[in-house]
């Protein structure tokens, strides 16, 4: 019994510490950031079941906030739109936002890897539970892709169950 309540115990000790151990980047430009970015690949999640040719563009506001939109288009051919506003929640972790698309609710925008040059941003939130790998172009070469998904295995992301959407999309 004793044996019992120290593995369970254990078990929360880590899945606490695993929700807790996701770093960011350093330091986030969100000018640099802003624009357009496609979705290659994602955590299965329920608000974009059935979704391809997803982009999220993001717009710096005057009041240092970020607009959100965010497109879809599903397999009937219509497009699936919904707009938020991001925030940087502390200035000393500049790549951990809050973004919201429904009032009262924020949820956590976490930038966990950006290249030098902000062509590829890999996106989740500390529980890992959502993830998105992000490229400034519709396709990336496989060898890009295959160095993305090894960063995102390496900071516990279940990268096996990941879902490539397709972005050969009608203009």
């Amino acid at each position: 019994m004793r044996l019992k309540a120290m593995v369970i115990v254990s078990m929360l000790f880590g899945t606490s510490c695993k929700s807790q151990d996701l770093q960011t980047v350093p330091a986030l430009d969100l000018q640099r950031y802003a624009g357009t970015w496609y979705e290659i690949a994602r955590l299965p999640n329920s608000f974009e079941k059935g979704l391809e040719c997803i982009t999220a563009t993001y717009t710096l506001r005057p009041d240092g906030r970020v607009t959100v939109e965010n497109k879809g288009v599903r397999a009937d051919g219509t497009v699936s739109s919904i707009k938020g506003v991001a925030w940087v929640s502390s200035k000393d972790e500049p790549a951990k936002l809050k973004v919201r698309f429904f009032w009262p609710f924020a949820g956590k925008y976490w930038v966990v890897y950006i290249d030098n040059d902000y062509r590829y941003a890999l996106v989740g939130e500390p529980k890992r539970k959502y993830f998105w790998i992000l490229s400034r172009t519709p396709q990336i070469d496989s060898t890009t892709y295959v160095q993305l998904v090894d960063i995102a295995s390496q900071k516990g992301f279940d990268t096996q169950r990941l879902i490539t959407v397709n972005q050969k999309c009608p203009e």
